[in-house]
């Protein structure tokens, strides 16, 4: 199975101590968000969790103790957008980033490592012609150090209305204007580019389009092949992206980016991490009387015979 590390969250850049303390008793807890006092927890076994994978905006906290995963496969995705303060407060400087992606790359390999360049939004200063002086900065810098960029294009939710007035869906001109530019520059510098949940209308530039956390990407990227359960479903319509084991917990998030969905309510943040024990078996808070705890029936995605590619 695979278990995600940070999709809910950026567990990396604010829980990092608490992750790894769970690597080492072997277990977690994670409450249902849809039914709270259901509570499932899951062995941090490598014989049964085949993939850690990783998604964060701010890596450096976790830098230092990667040897204690070294017995686990794992992917990262690393997050490095060009907005500023205005609409990421609480994401360290962007140079910083950069420099964290390097270590992490040199660490782990060029190979276990993709940057997300999501979500594109036109807004204010953020022009299309902003995006793409951007796009070619970082690709310069990133060269080498990654083999894989993901991109997306503002999903404009009621909740992202709220916190960013004014902002507006990326028309299709300029979609298409940003993914030439962008595969141009990419193709440049030896970096792939897929788009994420966006329209297959964008292949035709030349932009991969088949999904950034699917069964056939972690096989590609890891050099592994898997048989997931039968009856899987996607976590969402038109995904088919492998979510579905999510250690995290909405609203817990302190980058306070606007443009943000699943943490929107930053006041409900701040609260929940003032509820956060870095000796809990689970990220918020702690086992209450009534709640229901079932041990999760985990087993290997790893097929028996290892792919060659």
């Amino acid at each position: 199975m695979i278990i995600n590390v940070g999709q809910r969250t950026d567990i990396p850049a604010f829980y990092s101590d608490w992750f790894y303390r769970r690597i080492k008793e072997g277990f977690v807890q994670v409450r249902n968000p849809f039914y709270p006092k259901l509570v499932t927890e899951y062995r941090l076994d490598p014989e049964v969790v085949d993939i850690l994978s990783f998604c964060t905006k701010n890596p450096a906290p976790m830098l230092s103790r990667l040897d204690e995963l070294k017995q686990f496969r794992q992917w990262w995705y690393v997050s490095i957008t060009p907005y500023g303060k205005d609409l990421e407060a609480g994401v360290p400087d962007k140079r910083q980033v950069i420099e964290s992606f390097k270590k992490l790359s040199d660490k782990i390999g060029s190979d276990h490592i993709g940057w997300r360049y999501d979500p594109i939004l036109i807004h204010g200063k953020y022009t299309v012609s902003y995006h793409i002086r951007a796009f070619e900065k970082m690709c310069s810098l990133l060269e080498g150090y990654t083999h894989l960029c993901v991109f997306s294009f503002l999903d404009l939710y009621q909740k992202t209305k709220k916190n960013l007035p004014g902002a507006r869906k990326v028309t299709r001109e300029e979609q298409e204007e940003i993914a030439k530019a962008f595969f141009a520059i990419s193709s440049k510098h030896n970096i792939v580019l897929n788009g994420c949940h966006e329209d297959r209308f964008l292949e035709k530039y030349g932009i991969q389009m088949g999904g950034c956390l699917t069964k056939e990407f972690f096989e590609k990227q890891l050099h592994v092949r898997l048989e997931t359960p039968k009856g899987y479903v996607p976590p969402r319509e038109g995904c088919a992206c492998l979510l579905s084991n999510d250690i995290g917990a909405y609203q817990s998030c302190l980058h306070r980016c606007l443009y943000c969905y699943v943490t929107y309510d930053h006041d409900k943040a701040i609260s929940n991490y003032r509820l956060h024990d870095p000796y809990s078996p689970m990220l918020i808070g702690h086992l209450e009387e009534g709640d229901l705890l079932r041990k999760a029936s985990q087993e290997s995605y790893l097929a028996s015979q290892l792919s060659l590619f």
